[in-house]
């Protein structure tokens, strides 16, 4: 499959290469990481979105509660995917939606006991599977990664 990069790269500059065949692989590796959690969360009953979504409020302490704003800023959704979302999240009874008493027209989401609980069974789940996955890196290949990739994010991420 890298055989791409190959081609790619005797069309392009070698920045240019280098810069498309990370792109490529960032995509691919992403791809790949959300096929395989969503594999391995399937027994469990759950989506990946909605084991996010939990975590997001999970931990949010003391309270486990965020407004609809929040929890679309924090998860990257609009307005809309939040509320669809959390929709069904509550039809599960895993979180309750409020008004906010300070300001009705806000929307306050709070993770139920029986969402923490069925968050904190799947997590060890999750957690293992993202340890197998990333494990043909070394610990400090992973780190290295992790802050190379955080830069990136950060600077694509900044305020305008």
């Amino acid at each position: 499959m890298d055989e791409l990069i190959e081609v790619v790269a005797d069309q392009h500059s070698p920045q240019a290469a280098q810069a498309k065949a990370l792109a490529y692989r960032v995509r691919r590796l992403a791809h790949r990481l959300e096929t395989e959690m969503k594999r391995e969360l399937a027994p469990y009953g759950i989506e990946l979105w909605e084991l996010e979504l939990l975590a997001c409020l999970r931990r949010c302490e003391p309270e486990h509660r965020l407004s609809a704003g929040q929890l679309a800023t924090q998860l990257q959704l609009t307005s809309g995917a939040v509320t669809n979302r959390v929709r069904r999240l509550e039809s599960n009874g895993w979180v309750i939606r409020d008004f906010d008493p300070v300001d009705r027209r806000s929307v306050l989401i709070t993770l139920t006991p029986a969402g923490a609980k069925r968050a904190s069974e799947v997590f060890a789940a999750k957690t293992k599977a993202e340890l197998a996955l990333l494990s043909a890196l070394s610990p400090t290949a992973q780190s290295r990664l992790n802050d190379d990739l955080r830069t990136v994010l950060l600077a694509l991420e900044k305020p305008t």
